[in-house]
């Protein structure tokens, strides 16, 4: 399945990365990991964030999926499922009609 994670990093924590020149480094091997469908970084309230799309290929995942973010940068994640058109078309198609 298909969830977008919303990541912010902890400023301290990243701030040290930046200046030990590790911050590109360590984001690179995760992103690798994660084989992203969509990477996207902003700044959000004055802290750098970003929104990434990834397979989720069961519930197991979610741990190897958030756990880097959180050991190397401290972050906060928010993990929603998420769907295509196409999913949202199929997924209506299994809602039964509904009295009214």
């Amino acid at each position: 399945m298909r969830a977008l994670l919303e990541i912010e990093l902890d400023t301290q924590t990243a701030n040290r990365a930046v200046a030990d020149g590790a911050i590109m480094a360590r984001f690179n091997q995760i992103m690798a990991d994660l084989k992203p469908e969509a990477a996207y970084a902003f700044a959000r309230h004055g802290r750098r964030c970003q929104i990434v799309v990834v397979d989720v290929p069961d519930e197991a995942a979610v741990v190897a999926i958030c756990e880097p973010f959180w050991l190397e940068f401290n972050a906060h994640i928010d993990m929603h499922i998420c769907m295509t058109p196409d999913d949202l078309r199929e997924g209506l198609g299994r809602v039964g009609r509904r009295a009214t």
